[in-house]
């Protein structure tokens, strides 16, 4: 349609040299994007028209832009005055501005409009079509050549249309026309004909279609041409919206009745080396708006993309099939569910899978369409493709009708992570972040920062793309229990363009286990949502593989307390309105699966706590596997398999009390628990099979049975999980056990009395001393006494560790071990000395394996037994060392101590 044949594929991509001259949007060099992707998502200045653009072409670092309008201007924000360009302008490539190249297209009646551009295989002259009588005032019929040298109509071709050409294509000899028009030249030629390219004579050519032409390429040997419409009938032959003709004759070579649906068209046609590809327009219902990809060799189908959204518009280029349209729905292959508008896509010529290159439109002016044609054009060795249409913004900008991307240049930086951390037992903290978009890389880079330092402790790659960006996490494995750590993560692109540092997320490693969570992690979870996130809009996946994150619509209440998990963990809340989150992950759920969560509601409105559902921010049209309560407070569980199957309880929930509900279904049936107990059971082992997201605080119920008067869910939701395995009934109630039974707590002790005995001053007392040290040849032992609690009621000694911090002297740290042991004998920090040290115990209750220089806390943890049995006493350890490195710490008397040495205890239930 705007493109002559083999012109994509003869366009290299060169990433030497830079655009020649300087007035307007030249692209810097050096730039990366992820391959095979060869453009850019950054808009780059252009002058716009002031209506609609319907055709595009290249020749010499110059685009032609053909369309409906009067005049261009400047890009938004540059100044300057428009200029008159009545359906056509010439702008250079590399700039966007115009050149001296100017042409009126009119007609004595009604409105004139360039329909389609082309050059000549030699790019010597421009064929443009649509519906005038005009160019610069030299009578023409619907179709016109320019001299492109002279930018002059030649008066030579003079072929004479009807009625509106809508499509065009060129050999060296034959130009080929679709639109409107029943006559050439006086003679019957039915919305498809062909004239000479010189003189514009009618050729033998018949390819008589019974409805508008739109779209019309030549195969790369010369042999065909590949029709594309409205039509129902070509020759009298039925094939609906495509055909392969004969280039001579027109007769007809491959049909395609029923190939496309009725209700849909072709809008444009391209080729390359190895096949055609359609653009896809339908109307109403049951329609195919998608892309399709056929062979060359025998003109058969090698892939159709059913997504919903008005293709207009194709181009292959560097073996990347891009796309203009508004596509909206793109789940029938695998992506993202009806909702948002996406104008331009990527995917490679051999498959339906989407590209990360996403730039966007709006859909503008005129019919709300969007983007309507591309085409690439080149100048200094960087390419540009330029994309025009009825739009009035490109990436939330304004910017009418015209844009062009280039493939230098890359400036825009990926979103800015937000990140979360968690910690569930000692020596481990999960650092978590929603991966971020870039809107032409989809490959990016992570860097995690620990303790506000510009070195980064790990970096973790990652992809996303605009619709799938799946939590990465990274385990930090080197914390110390009982401490408290901040991380900040950033996402580089592939050119080094690098978001600002996320959010502060910090963290305290529990001294013991973290019973509840760590045995959903360890029974398997897949997705557990712990409502604990600070802000909007994510929920963190606190799962072992960590990358089911949710996402808030609509903003529900965070860090809602008290939760339902004794302890720190929070709550999240749902109006019962409009508030729920889904999950950022599209997924299929096998034959064995259990959810869990608990609620807290008083609601008499009902609604669903947590569900499976095939779309994300709109009511699904196919939900199941859910648990939703009715309006008397009752919790049914269901799914469906061609009728709705549930299990509802007798009792009601709606008491504003945390309450724990568990659903199953695999080889044995469905089970539902509620507060650890079953509640009722089905012998139904299947479910509905479909592609979903999980959602929690409403999603559609329809007719389900005892529907609630809401869909959303007005109350609280904690600990969600969903594991790919049936929980057996022991497994539930241990959960609900573990989640009641009383929190931890944790005591920190510091060191009451503290000195060091020095073998080089026998009688010397260091009790005042700000310092501690420790050696074993010449000998320092260090000396600290902690007065202990007695254990509070209902509750044991968990865990224990102590902290010391190394002093900022050079040298503090060692490289020998140092041990931490039990004084047996009778001491004090005003009498000690080397003379009369006290006894200490042989048998070492924890140690450092060597402690680094720079001041610095240092934790190790302690025989948890020995210290149980002397709660409630005043107890001693000492600070052993069998080398000849010393160590050097502050002592509690010391203003940098932090609160060293220090006892850090965890009590808990038995």
């Amino acid at each position: 349609m705007r493109r002559s044949r083999g012109f994509a594929a003869a366009l290299a991509l060169s990433l030497a040299g830079t655009g020649a001259g300087a007035v307007l949007g030249l692209v810097p060099q050096a730039a990366a994007i992820t391959p095979p992707v060869a453009f850019t998502a950054d808009a780059l200045s252009t002058w716009q028209p002031n209506g609609v653009v319907w055709a595009l072409a290249e020749a010499g670092g110059t685009v032609f832009v053909g369309g409906t309008f009067s005049a261009v201007r400047p890009p938004d924000g540059l100044g300057g005055a428009e200029q008159s360009a009545v359906n056509f302008a010439a702008l250079d490539a590399a700039t966007g501005a115009p050149t001296s190249c100017h042409l009126s297209f009119t007609v004595g009646g009604g409105t004139a409009t360039v329909r389609a551009l082309t050059l000549s295989p030699d790019k010597q002259t421009l064929y443009a079509g649509g519906y005038f009588g005009a160019v610069n005032g030299t009578p023409v019929s619907s179709l016109a050549a320019i001299d492109v040298a002279t930018c002059t109509v030649k008066t030579g071709f003079r072929p004479a249309f009807a009625a509106t050409v809508r499509a065009l294509a060129v050999t060296g000899d034959t130009v080929y026309a679709g639109g409107d028009f029943l006559t050439v030249a006086g003679q019957p030629r039915q919305r498809f004909a062909a004239v000479d390219a010189t003189d514009g004579a009618l050729r033998p050519f018949t390819a008589d279609a019974d409805e508008p032409g739109r779209a019309v390429e030549v195969t790369p040997d010369g042999e065909h041409v590949v029709l594309g419409g409205d039509f129902f009938t070509v020759n009298g032959t039925n094939t609906h919206a495509l055909a392969v003709v004969d280039a001579t004759s027109g007769a007809l070579t491959k049909t395609y009745a029923g190939f496309i649906e009725t209700n849909s068209v072709v809008k444009d046609i391209a080729t390359d080396a190895t096949g055609f590809y359609t653009a896809n327009e339908g109307t109403g219902g049951g329609v195919f708006d998608g892309r399709i990809a056929l062979n060359l060799g025998d003109f058969n189908q090698r892939w159709r993309d059913t997504c919903l959204g008005a293709t207009q518009a194709v181009l292959p280029y560097q073996n990347v099939l891009y796309s203009a349209s508004h596509a909206h729905d793109c789940s029938s292959v695998g992506e993202y569910p009806d909702g948002q508008r996406h104008h331009l896509l990527a995917q490679p010529t051999t498959s339906v899978g989407k590209l990360g290159w996403a730039p966007d439109t709006n859909d503008g002016i005129g019919e709300g369409i969007g983007p309507r044609v591309m085409t690439v054009g080149s100048k200094g060795g960087v390419q540009y493709l330029w994309v025009g249409g009825e739009f009035t913004t490109v990436n939330g900008s304004a910017q009418q009708s015209l844009t062009r991307f280039a493939s230098t240049g890359d400036t825009g930086a990926p979103t800015v992570p937000v990140a979360t951390a968690a910690s569930f037992r000692p020596g481990e903290a999960q650092v978590r972040w929603r991966t971020s978009l870039d809107l032409d890389d989809s490959a990016l880079t992570y860097r995690i920062y620990r303790n506000g330092s510009g070195t980064p402790i790990a970096t973790v790659a990652a992809d996303s793309l605009f619709f799938k960006r799946p939590q990465a996490s990274w385990t930090d494995t080197t914390v110390a229990a009982g401490q408290s750590y901040t991380y900040r993560v950033t996402a580089t692109d592939a050119a080094g363009n690098t978001s600002a540092l996320s959010a502060t997320a910090s963290v305290t490693v529990p001294t013991s286990v973290d019973a509840y969570p760590d045995r959903v992690r360890a029974d398997g979870a897949q997705l557990f949502w712990r409502y604990d996130d600070a802000s909007l809009p994510n929920v963190a996946d606190s799962s072992a593989s960590g990358n089911q994150n949710g996402v808030h619509l609509n903003a529900p209440a965070l860090r809602q307390t008290p939760g339902a998990v004794s302890g720190a963990s929070t709550a999240i809340g749902f109006n019962g309105t409009d508030t729920r989150v889904y999950g950022d992950q599209r997924q299929t759920i096998g034959g064995s699966y259990t959810i869990e969560t608990w609620f807290r509601t008083n609601t008499t409105r009902g609604g669903k706590l947590f569900g499976f559902g095939n779309n994300q921010v709109r009511g699904s049209s196919q939900y199941d596997k859910h648990i939703y309560m009715t309006n008397d407070g009752r919790l049914v569980y269901g799914v469906y398999t061609g009728a709705t199957r549930t299990i509802t309880t007798s009792a009601s929930y709606n008491d504003n009390q945390w309450h724990h509900v568990v659903a199953t279904q695999g080889p044995g049936g469905m089970v539902l628990y509620v507060d650890g107990a079953q509640k009722g059971t089905l012998a139904v082992t299947t479910h509905e099979n479909y592609a979903g997201y999980w959602h929690a605080g409403g999603d559609s119920l329809g007719a389900w049975p005892n529907p609630p008067t809401s869909e959303f869910w007005a109350g609280q939701l904690d600990e969600t999980a969903v594991y790919p395995s049936v929980l057996s009934a022991a497994q539930v109630q241990n959960h609900y056990a573990l989640a009641t039974a009383p929190a931890d707590s944790v005591v920190l002790v510091q060191a009451a009395e503290d000195t060091y005995a020095n073998a080089g001053a026998p009688d010397g007392n260091y009790g005042g001393s700000s310092s501690l040290a420790v050696r074993g040849t010449s000998l320092y032992t260090s000396y600290l006494r902690f007065n202990l609690p007695a254990a509070p009621a209902g509750t044991v000694l968990k865990s224990a560790s102590l902290s010391v911090k190394t002093s900022t002297m050079s040298g503090a740290g060692t490289a020998d071990t140092v041990s931490v042991v039990p004084v047996t004998g009778a001491w004090t920090e005003a009498g000690t000395t080397y003379n009369n040290r006290p006894a200490t115990g042989a048998v070492a209750l924890g140690s450092f394996a060597g402690v680094p220089d720079g001041s610095a806390v240092h934790t190790t943890g302690l025989d948890t037994a020995a210290l149980a049995g002397a709660l409630g006493t005043s107890y001693g350890l000492a600070l052993t060392s069998p080398g000849t490195d010393a160590l050097w710490l502050w002592s509690s008397e010391a203003a940098a101590n932090e609160g060293t040495p220090q006892l850090t205890l965890t009590f808990g239930a038995p």
